[in-house]
């Protein structure tokens, strides 16, 4: 089971009508409006890697800016270069307190027209107040629109096209122009490579239209692939002080020469002078007992001291249990980590 910190945003949502379909069983914490899994999670996880299956994200926020000013508005007060940005062009952004942590984590494709951005669930009302509250007299609009519109998710790796519904292709893992990777393997190395993912956008109303009569896959199966790509998500990844370092999230979503932006300074100082504090690492859990770790667990080194954290677990349909935490950057790279006495074997993603 794919499991979700304590302080994860837990605003209510509507069960999606997803949930009704045969074989359904919800989800928890942020993903308890839709689909943990249809009753075989390691087909769904296999249905995915195939390119066959598609995933009920409905509880996802959508947020719409329109407005003239709306890309060059975007690129100054997150961290993507965004003032340009080409039609039908999937990108990923941050928003970064003053200190530089992360606060939201935004997918960003413009129509021509509109700027969508869609961010983890429960997050619409805070993400909608605070981009107005930075409008001051620009021409720009901001609009929470997640009552209006779901997003699904496939196994597809390219962008959207004329006619097609507003779609947001993954990056993860490319290393975007103006961007760095922090991560400990060669890009052409790295297991987010072969995955292909997007987000589409459709009318709620036509939610069960657009799913059509694909095989359904629920959130075990995406949280099991993405933790064996390394791909880090907001609320699981991260806690009140982490930073985009540390998760190896400058790679797609941080210009570092693009100019001025909330929490800069942090970026820049770190990635030029210091090292993040804490590393990601991959972790291989033993498989012996029935239970996981759950998020937030105390990761311990062999003499009982703490070191980190369990992020998320979850059972991969190959790899079997594994995970992601967030380790001191001190901490040996071959060190057996203990999780409420369960062992964990690291595999470094972030580089110490």
């Amino acid at each position: 089971m794919s499991q979700t910190p304590a302080d994860a945003p837990t605003r209510p949502a509507v069960p999606s009508p997803l949930l009704a379909h045969p074989g359904a069983v919800a989800g928890d914490g942020v993903d308890a409006a839709v689909a943990w899994h249809y009753g075989d999670p390691t087909r769904e996880q296999r249905l995915l890697e195939e390119g066959l299956a598609v995933v009920d994200l409905s509880h996802r926020a959508v947020v719409t800016v329109t407005g003239p000013d709306r890309l060059s508005w975007l690129h100054s007060i997150t961290t993507q270069h965004l003032s340009g940005l080409a039609p039908r062009t999937s990108t990923e952004a941050l928003v970064l307190s003053p200190k530089g942590h992360i606060e939201h984590a935004l997918h960003v494709v413009d129509d021509g027209e509109t700027t969508w951005l869609t961010a983890e669930p429960g997050t619409g009302p805070a993400l909608t107040a605070w981009l107005r509250s930075m409008q001051f007299m620009l021409r720009v609009e901001t609009t929470d629109r997640t009552p209006d519109f779901a997003v699904l998710g496939e196994p597809v790796g390219r962008e959207g096209s004329t006619g097609e519904p507003v779609v947001w292709r993954d990056p993860w893992p490319q290393v975007a122009e103006g961007s760095v990777s922090y991560a400990a393997v060669d890009p052409e190395l790295h297991p987010g490579r072969d995955r292909a993912w997007r987000e589409v956008v459709v009318p709620r109303s036509e939610l069960e239209e657009a799913v059509a009569d694909r095989p359904l896959a629920g959130t075990w199966a995406v949280e099991a692939l993405r933790v064996a790509a390394w791909r880090p998500r907001l609320g699981h990844e991260t806690d009140h002080r982490t930073i985009p370092h540390e998760v190896d999230w400058l790679r797609t979503a941080v210009h570092l020469t693009k100019g001025c932006y909330r929490g800069q300074e942090t970026v820049a100082r770190v990635h030029n002078l210091g090292r993040p504090p804490r590393r990601l690492v991959q972790l291989h859990i033993d498989g012996s007992g029935h239970l996981l770790p759950p998020a937030g667990t105390d990761l311990l080194d062999a003499s009982g001291r703490r070191v980190g954290h369990v992020t998320t677990s979850v059972r991969h349909h190959e790899l079997g249990p594994v995970g992601l935490g967030l380790v001191k950057r001190s901490t040996p790279v071959d060190e057996v980590l203990l999780a409420e006495g369960v062992a964990a074997a690291q595999e470094v993603v972030v580089a110490p």
